[in-house]
């Protein structure tokens, strides 16, 4: 990779990794590993306890220990406990673990003594809150996976305005995509603070897929062991409960009955409302409610089923890569790349929208091609690496990382010179529009986002250097 350089004499810093659900669990395991094996950070991983079963079941299938937990996952739930509680908490913990006290301490940090950094993942509210807290005690805070948008403070809510406010809060942002890059310059962000990285979850989804695990549901193993299609299903997105979630479960039942030889598994949240929103669906024979999957269950799900519809965020970067087509049951996605790209289609959540987009993929064959076969934009693999060398630059300079991918956007350049693409699968540029004597040649690819990290160089001098 790229950037890496690790001096002998530098002494180990520590991160401290904050973590609250599940979802942020699978997309810190590569990156706390990764932290792991490099020789100049330590990771300190803090659970806020919010999902405390289910993250200590991720870490530990990847030998990942929680070394401080802030236990705030009690009865009360509501947004503003959450914030309150894990704030609370998190500046007690680093109060008494480490002595802050608001001030800036780089000689601390410098020695290996004090966090030279907190790390939050996404846009939860208690990553928000933990970013809150971290910048009122003057640690710099790392967002992971900044600047996806929507546009709209209230889709998805609250997780919109979350990555919003971290945005403002952040020292060093680690933007999966260009276009999360983009949405970051437009509010104003300089460049010289983002990195281009890819998504974690595409590492963390490699990782997973490598491990052999049973399904703990052996009605789900059978139906994998068969030679049948399978289509599974995720909703559990807060502005979906109620109407939204009722209007996926009547589409799934019209895909169901109009399509008896395919399965559609639906591994059900926690959430008991939102299970009892999927209970009209027992009495169809090919329809399999089943408990929430562990992590590398569902990535076995994934590898097997012909396509999925869902309203995750995760799961439209993750089937991507292993060419499945994703139907996003959301108005609207923060994953802009992937419509582009084609690996994802809205379909909302009425059911005839739902039945239409699904019966499409099932019945023509074309149509499934040119999504299963389209480019994932979101990741290669090897995000946990370009950070943790990006991060080594930061902390003891050399050689900067190259970041995921260019900036810019074949199919925006295609519009702007008022060229159109075809509907083709390969998404080539018509070959008519092209001059004869430039046909048959490769693609240049150019790289203005290296260009920029070389012209404003790095933040290390605003943290550890006078």
């Amino acid at each position: 990779m790229n950037g890496e350089h690790e001096a002998p004499e530098a002494t180990p810093v520590k991160i401290l990794v904050v973590v609250g659900t599940r979802p942020e669990a699978i997309k810190l395991v590569p990156m706390i590993l990764a932290l792991k094996e490099s020789d100049l950070f330590i990771p300190q991983v803090v659970s806020t306890g919010q999902h405390q079963d289910m993250v200590k079941e991720v870490f530990e299938l990847a030998g990942i220990e929680i070394d401080f937990n802030l236990w705030v996952g009690g009865a009360r739930s509501e947004l503003n406990d959450r914030v309150r509680e894990v704030m609370g908490r998190l500046d007690d913990f680093v109060r008494v673990q480490y002595g802050a006290d608001g001030t800036v301490k780089q000689e601390e940090v410098a020695a290996g003594d004090y966090p030279m950094a907190i790390m939050v993942q996404g846009d939860t509210t208690s990553a928000f809150a933990a970013a809150l807290a971290a910048f009122h005690l003057r640690i710099p805070v790392i967002h992971l996976e900044a600047g996806l948008r929507t546009g709209s403070n209230l889709t998805p809510f609250p997780e919109e305005l979350n990555r919003e406010l971290i945005t403002c809060i952040a020292a060093f942002n680690l933007a999966p995509t260009s276009h999360n890059l983009e949405n970051l310059v437009r509010e104003n962000v300089p460049v010289s603070q983002i990195f281009i990285t890819g998504n974690t979850g595409i590492d963390s989804l490699q990782w997973a897929a490598g491990l052999e695990v049973e399904f703990s549901d052996p009605i789900v193993g059978e139906i994998c062991a068969s030679d049948r299609r399978v289509v599974t299903v995720t909703a559990h997105r807060r502005e979906n409960w109620g109407e939204g979630i009722d209007g996926i479960s009547a589409g799934i039942r019209l895909l169901a009955i109009e399509h008896p030889d395919t399965y559609f598994v639906i591994p059900q949240h926690p959430n008991p409302a939102v299970r009892e929103q999927w209970a009209n669906l027992n009495d169809l024979p090919n329809i399999c409610l089943t408990d929430a999957l562990s992590y590398p269950e569902f990535a076995r799900l994934m590898v097997r089923s012909f396509l999925l519809i869902t309203d995750s965020g995760g799961i439209q970067e993750e089937a991507p890569s292993l060419g499945k087509p994703v139907l996003v049951c959301r108005d609207s996605t923060e994953r802009g790349e992937g419509i582009e790209a084609g690996t994802l289609k809205l379909v909302g959540t009425e059911p005839a929208s739902i039945q239409a987009g699904a019966d499409l993929l099932l019945r023509d064959e074309n149509a499934y091609r040119e999504m299963s076969e389209a480019d994932n934009p979101y990741g290669d693999g090897h995000a946990s690496e370009r950070i943790v060398a990006a991060l080594t630059n930061l902390y003891i300079g050399g050689p900067m990382p190259q970041p995921f991918r260019s900036s810019y956007s074949r199919n925006a350049v295609i519009k702007a010179s008022g060229y159109t693409l075809p509907a083709a699968a390969t998404g080539r540029l018509d070959p008519a529009l092209v001059p004869e004597a430039e046909r048959h040649h490769e693609e240049v690819v150019v790289d203005p986002v290296g260009l920029l990290w070389s012209e404003f160089g790095t933040i290390t001098e605003k943290w550890f250097r006078t």
